[in-house]
């Protein structure tokens, strides 16, 4: 499929990432209380934004390293199964089990929202190095698509995660007010994004060359 392996795989990993919460969720959640829907989709928007910044330099660097040299591009999947194992074991290993803390009372136009959840993704390093050792174990070793699979990849991860980001802007009150109080939420989604990534790891690990 476009030089694209184990789609299924990665459809269901990325929508189990989509629905942890993190820092994205944090401001959306945020944004939403504090103003409104049409605040919260504008959040969206630049959060999503943000994520197309990432497929885009993802594909065109991995694309590119794939291209040079084979050899290359294993080096950078063993060092992102590597990176993945990492966030596993620090994500089942976390302590905290509280997701939101607080929601910004700060009025914002809808310019700002958006430019700030941008910026706030684009200027995420973990956002890009999770990119970086996500995509590469999905990509057939004999690739001859260019960037096509990348994009694929990429913009799935998108669809589904605008998704659900829509949702959360839809829900808003009752998300956040479920997310602080039951800390079994909390302690449930880091042990099942933590085993997610360290099965990732481990698989990338062990792929045939």
């Amino acid at each position: 499929m476009l030089g694209i392996q184990n789609y299924e795989m990665f459809l269901l990993a990325g929508i189990i990432l989509n629905i942890t919460p993190g820092s994205d969720t944090i401001y959306i959640l945020s944004r939403s209380i504090a103003q409104g829907k049409k605040a919260g989709i504008y959040s969206v928007f630049g959060i999503i934004s943000g994520v197309a910044v990432h497929t885009m330099l993802a594909a065109l660097g991995l694309s590119a390293v794939l291209a040079t040299s084979a050899t290359a591009f294993m080096t950078v999947k063993i060092i992102g199964a590597i990176y993945l194992g990492y966030l596993g074991l620090t994500t089942l290993l976390a302590k905290e089990n509280k997701l939101i803390s607080l929601t910004d009372s700060t009025l914002m136009t809808p310019k700002n929202i958006y430019f700030q959840g941008l910026v706030t993704n684009v200027l995420n390093p973990k956002v890009a190095l999770f990119f970086l050792s996500f995509l590469p174990q999905f990509i057939v070793p004999a690739n001859t698509y260019g960037l096509l699979p990348f994009l694929g990849l990429g913009f799935t991860f998108i669809i589904t995660g605008t998704t659900w980001c829509l949702l959360l802007v839809l829900f808003s009150s009752r998300m956040t007010a479920y997310l602080r109080e039951n800390e079994k939420v909390a302690f449930i989604t880091n042990k099942v994004c933590g085993t997610i990534y360290l099965g990732l790891g481990v698989k990338l690990l062990t792929a045939e060359k």
